[in-house]
C-alpha cells in the first residue's frame, strides 16, 4: 500500500487548489468540485465537503467527522529553504515560523494557507560530522 495523495476538504475548491498550484509551481486546470495538484510522487486534492460525506448504513442521515476535530499539517520537502522563502512569501501567506534550524537538523519554515491550514517547507541539509 501507498500514499499518493492528501486530500482537503473545502468549499473553497477553486481558490485553495489555485493556491497551491501557484505554490509548487504547477500547472492546473481548477475548478469548483474536485482538483488534483502534482507535488512529487504524491499530490494534494482539493474537494466539496459533498463528495466526502458517505452515508451510514444505521444512520438516517450521512456521517461526517465532526467539525473542528482533525487537523492537517502539510509538509513539502525543498532543496533550500532560504531560497524558497522570498517565493513563498510574495503569496502573501500568513508566517507562523520564519526559517529557523530545528534540534533535529532540518530546516523548515511553517506559514498557514488562505483556509488556516499549516504548511511545513522544509530542507535536510547535509550533515558534517
Amino acid at each position: 500500500m501507498q500514499l499518493v495523495q492528501a486530500r482537503v476538504v473545502t468549499e473553497e475548491v477553486q481558490g485553495l487548489a489555485g493556491f497551491y498550484a501557484r505554490l509548487v509551481g504547477a500547472d492546473v486546470v481548477v475548478n469548483d468540485y474536485y482538483v488534483e495538484v502534482p507535488a512529487g510522487a504524491m499530490s494534494v486534492g482539493f474537494s466539496k465537503p459533498r463528495f466526502t460525506e458517505y452515508p451510514d448504513p444505521m444512520a438516517a442521515r450521512p456521517a461526517a467527522p465532526p467539525p473542528g476535530r482533525c487537523h492537517v499539517v502539510l509538509d513539502f520537502l525543498v532543496d533550500d529553504v532560504d531560497q524558497e522563502f522570498d517565493r513563498i512569501d510574495s503569496l502573501g501567506v500568513c508566517w507562523v515560523l520564519l526559517p529557523t534550524t530545528q534540534p533535529w537538523g532540518n530546516r523548515s519554515m511553517v506559514f498557514r494557507d488562505p483556509q488556516g491550514n499549516l504548511v511545513n517547507v522544509f530542507s535536510r541539509p547535509s550533515r558534517t560530522a
